[in-house]
């Protein structure tokens, strides 16, 4: 008995809807850390109770400084009813709190504190910390940290992992890294002593930010640039630095890439001045100058309510950077402004996936802007691809999801979503050129090859 056409299209929709719907709710994203550091210091300004939990994986409280005797003294303002109250939020959400120790200066510091006669003491004191406040983890800050000090820093290292291993439930202990090694030392130095210490550490953060000055030699750049651009010095030859020079120097050192943390800047620079420049100061990217500009920080909150206007905003493609530009005819009062935005926000979370690396780190929480927050568009970005839309048309069935720029994707078939195998339909799909852009890919014929299929998308490919 043959059914009638109309009741045989109805079972095909049907069936069409049942693949939509047990497959939508499934979308195949590997999870990232964002790692968020918080200075005792904005505790006032943002309060722990305003901590997103739901984006930010790992805070990082800032911070402790070690002393010439191994002893540890709460500084950045950081208070006792500070630590309980971060703590216990971050608990509630079911997130990890460190406790950070150092930050920028620290290096005779942890000299002292690490040296071989006082090393046993200091770790002991930094692990009572961390049971006494009830952190899940230590940072460690040791800034600048050039070759001299490695071996000191490996011991550090190692003996305190050894100590954290002594305590009943797991704890971590992770690194703020710098992006290039300590000026002077050599290229691959600091990425091959991370290598022999990963097994360690739990994540590497590098910190990708504070990538340009007004130094002899240099030119206009950016803070915080994902690409070199292939943009080169014209003084030496060098590229430029970025993000990703940082990252493949760590990678091809060895380290592994479920380790790496690339650095967001909740701030930027203010470049201004300058003599000899084309536009008579500091106004745009990669512009050389006789008289170096002057260079300012301000938090991306600061930011954005002082420079920001829409007509002044460009996007640097080549460098996957934003800045601002503001041009005084014939004055020296310019402005070049780099920071991170929005579109930086999705760009490196799409490098990290596609580079398969463990995740994101913040530099520093109370610098958001409420009414404009990297925070929140973080979230908005971390839930893309999202449930995928399916629907037939004919034989055919169409898959529509949204993307990020610079993203890569897959997409996947099977007839068996329980066991698989899981076919490859479509391999390196971009993401549009704007945020949350609408991609549809189309399976030709799949209807008339087999009866129903599953599909996921994965990000990255």
């Amino acid at each position: 008995m043959r059914l009638p056409a109309a009741f045989g299209e109805l079972l095909r929709q049907w069936r069409i809807y049942l693949i939509a719907t047990l497959f939508a709710a499934v979308p195949d994203c590997r999870a990232v850390w964002v790692t968020g550091y918080y200075p005792g210091y904005e505790q006032g300004a943002l309060p722990p109770s305003a901590l997103d939990f739901s984006v930010i994986t790992h805070v990082i409280q800032f911070s402790i400084l070690p002393n010439a005797d191994g002893t540890v003294s709460r500084a950045n303002g950081l208070t006792a009813a500070g630590s309980a109250s971060l703590v216990s939020r971050a608990h509630a959400a079911g997130r990890s709190a460190l406790i950070c120790v150092g930050g920028a200066g620290s290096e005779s510091a942890f000299q002292a504190a690490s040296a071989a006669a006082m090393r046993a003491a200091f770790i002991g004191n930094l692990t009572n910390f961390l049971a006494t406040n009830d952190y899940d983890g230590i940072d460690l800050d040791w800034e600048p940290l050039p070759v001299s000090d490695f071996n000191q820093f490996t011991n550090l290292v190692i003996e305190l992992r050894a100590a954290l291993a002594g305590f009943a439930q797991p704890k971590l202990l992770t690194v703020a890294a710098g992006a290039y090694p300590n000026y002077g030392d050599p290229a691959d130095s600091e990425a091959a002593m991370f290598a022999g210490l990963q097994s360690e550490l739990d994540q590497i953060n590098l910190m990708t930010y504070d990538l340009s000055g007004p130094w002899p030699g240099w030119v206009n750049w950016f803070n915080s640039p994902i690409y070199d651009g292939g943009y080169r010095f014209p003084s030496t030859g060098g590229l430029v630095p970025s993000v990703d020079g940082a990252v493949s120097r760590f990678l091809t050192n060895g380290v592994a890439p479920g380790k790496i943390g690339v650095g967001i800047a909740f701030y930027g620079y203010v470049w201004s001045g300058g003599i000899g420049t084309s536009t008579g100061g500091a106004a745009l990217p990669r512009q050389s100058w006789s008289t170096a500009p002057t260079v300012a920080t301000l938090s991306y909150a600061n930011l954005l309510t002082t420079y920001y206007q829409s007509n002044l905003y460009h996007w640097d493609s080549a460098a996957q950077a934003p800045y601002l530009s503001i041009d005084n005819a014939g004055s020296a009062n310019d402005r070049f402004i780099s920071y991170d935005d929005k579109h930086t926000c999705e760009a490196k979370l799409s490098y990290v996936r596609n580079h398969f690396l463990g995740g994101l780190m913040i530099w520093e929480l109370g610098q958001d802007y409420a009414a404009d927050s990297l925070v929140q568009e973080l979230k908005r970005d971390l839930a893309t691809p999202g449930a995928i839309a399916i629907h037939a048309t004919n034989q055919n069935i169409a898959l529509s999801f949204t993307s990020l720029p610079l993203a890569l994707y897959r997409i996947c078939w099977t007839t068996n979503a329980a066991s698989g195998p899981w076919q490859t339909l479509t391999n390196n799909v971009p993401g549009g050129p704007d945020a949350l852009t609408t991609i549809q890919v189309w399976d030709i014929g799949a209807l008339d090859v087999t009866p129903y299929r599953f599909y996921r998308l994965q990000t990255p490919p």
